[in-house]
């Protein structure tokens, strides 16, 4: 569980973070949840961007994306996403 500091410290670090994923009408597939946990062991935050054919809101897509990847949701702002996973090898050394 991150902490208030800890989390404004990463949304820090994501206004410089390029969204790497986009979901659209296809929704949430299991390959997505597969490139996303290896993108989360490589390089431990991600943005993610949410186009406007996506039925679902974006809020409860980043906790189900939380939930399924083992990842904490460090913010979402409108239809962007941004999330957090501890690799094992340690790149981000949070405060």
């Amino acid at each position: 569980m991150l902490t208030g500091k800890q989390k404004a410290f990463l949304r820090g670090k994501l206004n410089t973070v390029t969204p790497i994923f986009q979901i659209g009408k296809g929704g949430i597939t299991e390959n997505l949840i597969k490139q996303l946990d290896d993108a989360l062991e490589a390089r431990e935050l991600i943005k993610i961007s949410v186009l406007n054919n996506q039925l679902a809101v974006p809020k409860m897509i980043a906790e189900q994306l939380a939930e399924e990847t083992g990842a904490e949701v460090v913010q979402v702002i409108g239809n962007k996403i941004g999330l957090y996973r501890e690799a094992k090898k340690k790149q981000i050394i949070l405060p």
